[in-house]
């Protein structure tokens, strides 16, 4: 009977240690405009709509100033080390899961890199925003998968057009002195709600 209690015992603590280790809660971090940069393109992030970033599996935070930077990041490290993804939706500039956000999509669209593309968390959001801007296309992180990432060289200025003012040369434009990350990108993995 002792060694029953014993094993019993001896169960549930490997249990509870076990459940404790597996639940790993990854974060997304505030974003701070004054020392905050995007990994890739090393401008500014500003504390708006447009931040995204990755919380690696060790805990490190890794902020970008546009979606398609974090994408650009994603295809030259891998996914392997990412414990999660977040975007924000653009209406709060709530943080929310990569996977699980909605995204409005059109070359038009004016954002830091000029990727044209804003998230939502929610379905009806974007569409709102697809039809309010006369076009667009409605995507989820799966379809973002097989997206061609493409830069609009034509809207990479637009300082001042929603307050996303990056930190460069009066003379220098965005772009400049940047490696061209437009080719076609590593998709993202898994799916919307998953």
């Amino acid at each position: 009977m002792r060694k029953r209690i014993q094993l019993t015992l001896i169960l549930v603590a490997m249990l509870l240690v076990l459940s404790a280790c597996g639940g790993e809660k990854y974060e997304p971090q505030a974003i701070n405009e004054n020392t905050d940069v995007c990994v890739i393109c090393k401008m500014a992030v500003k504390d708006d709509q447009y931040a995204t970033q990755i919380i690696t599996k060790d805990g490190q935070s890794l902020k970008f100033d546009d979606i398609g930077c974090l994408n650009t990041w994603k295809k030259e490290n891998g996914t392997d080390t990412i414990g999660a993804e977040f975007v924000r939706d653009f209406n709060s500039k709530q943080w929310l899961r990569y996977e699980k956000a909605y995204y409005a999509y059109d070359p038009s669209y004016k954002t830091p890199m000029a990727y044209g593309i804003v998230s939502f968390e929610q379905e009806a959001d974007a569409t709102a925003y697809i039809e309010e801007q006369g076009k667009g296309k409605l995507m989820t992180a799966e379809d973002l998968a097989n997206h061609s990432w493409e830069v609009n060289r034509d809207m990479m200025d637009m300082g001042g057009e929603h307050g996303h003012d990056h930190d460069h040369a009066p003379d220098q434009e965005h772009g400049d002195d940047m490696p061209d990350h437009s080719a076609d990108e590593e998709p993202a993995t898994g799916g919307h709600g998953s």
